[in-house]
């Protein structure tokens, strides 16, 4: 026998949600990208760091907000989606006015980078370096190659400036993270419109149990 329906269903996973750790790491990267490479009293660099903010904190208040009101956590998720869509243009812009070349969804670079699965933002500085310095010199030609974190097995050096590196990396990373929230949306959508909300679970909460005798 299936149990009853909850009132407020569980709720507040958000740590778990891949959607959630890839765009805390677009946050970190972002904060060290800006940091280094905008002034720190322009309103550009505190812009830059409120939309990757925004971007982890309504994925989490959106998740916690669940147990009673989906619509909400489908608001805040979309917020979440509008907000790393501008963090988005604006390393477009960043590249775009420096006159550096923004690499194309199938560069070899980003691929190394999303495949490295990398977990933090040192991670992330570590496949900058690599990139920009090409793969190390091996004394034996014979020798495999390494297999780590952040492996950059056929990385070569193009003479990229790191911040050009390291703008594409966080497009990468903030490329990911869109397409896992547009799936969320998605699924999010498409449950509330089947299932409703909180005052369409309490109706049948209360009919379950009206009819149970209890």
């Amino acid at each position: 026998m299936s149990e009853p329906e909850k009132l407020i269903p569980p709720h507040g996973g958000y740590r778990k949600l891949k959607s959630f750790q890839i765009a805390q790491l677009a946050y970190d990267v972002t904060v060290r990208f800006c940091d280094r490479y905008i002034q720190k009293r322009s309103r550009t660099h505190d812009q830059r760091v409120q939309a990757a903010r925004s971007g982890v904190q309504n994925i989490a208040e959106g998740s916690q907000a669940s147990g009673t009101s989906k619509k909400m956590e489908l608001k805040l998720t979309s917020v979440t989606r509008a907000s790393l869509e501008e963090l988005r243009l604006d390393y477009e812009d960043f590249l775009r006015h420096r006159g550096l070349p923004q690499w194309p969804r199938e560069d070899a670079r980003r691929d190394e980078l999303i495949a490295a699965r990398p977990a933090t933002a040192e991670h992330v500085a570590e496949w900058v370096r690599a990139v920009h310095d090409g793969p190390p010199v091996r004394n034996n030609p014979d020798e495999s190659e390494k297999v780590g974190p952040m492996s950059t097995g056929s990385t070569q050096s193009t003479g990229s400036t790191y911040a050009e590196i390291s703008a594409n990396g966080a497009l990468a990373l903030l490329a990911v993270a869109c397409s896992l929230l547009d799936r969320q949306i998605a699924t999010l959508e498409k449950n509330f419109v089947e299932e409703g909300g909180f005052t369409e679970r309490l109706y049948r909460v209360r009919s379950a149990r009206r009819n149970s005798g209890h």
